[in-house]
């Protein structure tokens, strides 16, 4: 099993839970040729979420319960999704106001071990789950490393494993190729001028 919206466009999936966020913020319409949004319509987006809860209860060994999603949280999906990208594109601005709240439960289980559980139904347990996520991989150091391919046309969220945590480009060959020839283009046609 993959991560479907991730997958689609050729990326390797972020680690652990990371890769639930990851993936939801994969649903947009991007690459090319266009992939369509799988939250534009309710049951894709249902089939969406069934599928990436499985898989996120797989990679993280957590029990987990389906989420049904009833008509008005397919927009109220979108738009979590969208603020949750331009929180990622603009990286450490201290200066933004919160964005989202959602509803956790810390759960102190038998073996001793504290878990944070998304609480709510609909959108807003997704996006309690999706945000449990973003802040335990703030706590590994690994929320950094989530971004947004620096293609215009592309997109895509991608996990940057290079040492320096340079990575720009989701896939160097598909869209770091085809920006640095338009660049290179640029430059020649200004030249001649």
């Amino acid at each position: 099993m993959s991560w479907s919206a991730t997958g689609r466009y050729g990326t390797e999936p972020a680690p652990a839970g990371l890769a639930f966020v990851q993936d939801f913020m994969n649903t947009i319409s991007a690459g090319k040729p266009r992939m369509k949004d799988l939250l534009a319509d309710l049951g894709d987006a249902q089939a969406w979420l069934d599928q990436a809860l499985e898989h996120w209860g797989e990679v993280t060994g957590t029990p987990v319960a389906g989420i049904e999603l009833e008509a008005h949280d397919q927009e109220e999906l979108r738009g979590f999704r969208d603020d949750l990208r331009q929180a990622v594109a603009r990286g450490d601005d201290d200066a933004l106001p919160p964005l989202h709240t959602a509803a956790t439960a810390i759960q102190l289980s038998g073996d001793g071990q504290v878990r944070l559980e998304p609480r709510g139904t609909g959108w807003r347990r997704v996006a309690a789950l999706t945000l449990i996520e973003v802040f335990l991989a703030q706590q590994a150091g690994a929320w950094q490393r989530l971004k947004i391919c620096r293609n215009d046309r592309c997109g895509t969220m991608f996990f940057d494993r290079s040492r320096n945590n340079s990575g720009v480009w989701h896939n160097v060959k598909i869209c770091g190729n085809a920006a640095n020839l338009r660049a290179y283009r640029a430059r020649q046609r200004a030249q001649r001028v």
